[in-house]
């Protein structure tokens, strides 16, 4: 497993990576590949990584508005 890496980032600092996030998501989406269970399986697993990170940094912003 990877270490864990803590970051301070600044509201604009988040919504500049989620934007990121978001096309790096849109060009996976529509990524030519091939249409077999490998490549479906590393695209699902790409795409799973991309939202469970999106997720962290929106609830990061919900955290800090509670501080």
């Amino acid at each position: 497993m990877d270490g864990l890496m803590q970051v301070e980032l600044t509201s604009h600092e988040r919504d500049v990576l989620l934007r990121g996030l978001r096309y790096v998501r849109s060009a996976i989406m529509l990524e030519l590949r091939n249409p077999n269970p490998e490549d479906e399986r590393r695209r699902s697993g790409q795409l799973n990584a991309i939202q469970t990170l999106s997720q962290r940094l929106e609830s990061s912003d919900a955290m800090g508005a509670r501080v």
